[in-house]
């Protein structure tokens, strides 16, 4: 009987790796002094940095179309909805959405009067600089909420931010191997060929494991019932925004999200690195808020 070789690059699969334990140990050196005053400080850096290489790949995966949208406009309406979110507390709001919102359409389509050169492609341009904003405004703003959310347990925020990143990632990864071992029967080929039905199992058995690593170690509060609801949410989630961000690509006739920019070695670009949790945060926002009383 004839063997089929598993579709793995081991080369890019070590670089990969050893990316990963880097961001690995910054993470959760991170989220192991949570409560410390200056985490949130750092974890609002991070974020705000990468809002700006994610627009910078938003604007090169859409003028790799010919559209121009703004990358500072798109910058800084996301840095907009990421005050937001560091500046709520409680009953008071001091950078409200709304205020966001009508800064972010003042810049956006009063900027591109003066400083848009191609205003053929104005309907588009912004549109899309409208999209990365929202993307990553919101996609990434709300982990900043998550961790600065307080609970019963100390650094509860860093807690659910590890948890995402881990159910997440280990999803991510139970899809490569599974998907590269025994994946036949494809998922979404118009969008992603490589993606197939296997893998997505597989996700979700990563998803699975995940979040009972989770729960026995710094999520104790979780029930059985949360474990294996957060792994099909986030899990679907997950995948989806995989999808999502493929199809951007796709239709830019473009590999990776950085279009011949900057990579993260071994993982392509910062869109290819966020587009899961972007769409997963929400949904354990969403999760803790409605289901376990959390604001």
């Amino acid at each position: 009987m004839e063997r089929t070789t598993p579709k793995v690059d081991t080369k890019n699969l070590t670089v990969r790796v050893a990316t990963a334990l880097v961001f690995g140990v910054f993470f959760f050196s991170l989220l192991w002094f949570g409560d410390r005053p200056w985490a949130p400080w750092t974890f609002l850096a991070v974020m705000a940095g990468a809002i700006v290489m994610g627009m910078r790949e938003m604007t090169l995966i859409a003028r790799a179309r010919g559209f121009n949208p703004s990358l500072v406009a798109g910058v800084l309406v996301a840095w907009g909805f990421l005050g937001h979110f560091f500046l709520a507390t409680g009953h008071q709001d001091p950078l409200p959405l709304w205020l966001v919102l009508s800064f972010g359409a003042f810049i956006i389509h009063f900027g591109a009067l003066f400083f848009d050169g191609k205003l053929e492609e104005a309907l588009p341009s912004q549109a899309i600089t409208w999209l990365g904003a929202l993307y990553l405004g919101l996609g990434l703003g709300l982990q900043l909420k998550l961790f600065l959310l307080q609970g019963t347990l100390p650094r509860t925020g860093s807690r659910l931010i590890l948890s995402l990143f881990i159910i997440t990632w280990f999803g991510d990864t139970a899809a490569y191997f599974v998907g590269s071992f025994f994946g036949k029967h494809k998922l979404a080929p118009r969008v992603s060929p490589k993606k197939s039905w296997e893998g997505a199992i597989g996700n979700f058995a990563g998803n699975l494991l995940g979040a009972s690593l989770m729960k026995a170690t710094v999520c104790s509060e979780w029930s059985l019932v949360d474990v294996v609801a957060l792994a099909l949410l986030l899990g679907t989630a997950g995948q989806l925004g995989d999808l999502v961000e493929s199809t951007w690509k796709r239709s830019a006739g473009v590999k990776d999200s950085n279009a011949g920019g900057v990579s993260i070695p071994g993982h392509g670009g910062m869109l290819d690195r966020v587009d899961s949790l972007v769409f997963a945060a929400p949904v354990l926002y969403a999760y803790v808020h409605f289901v376990h009383g959390f604001n």
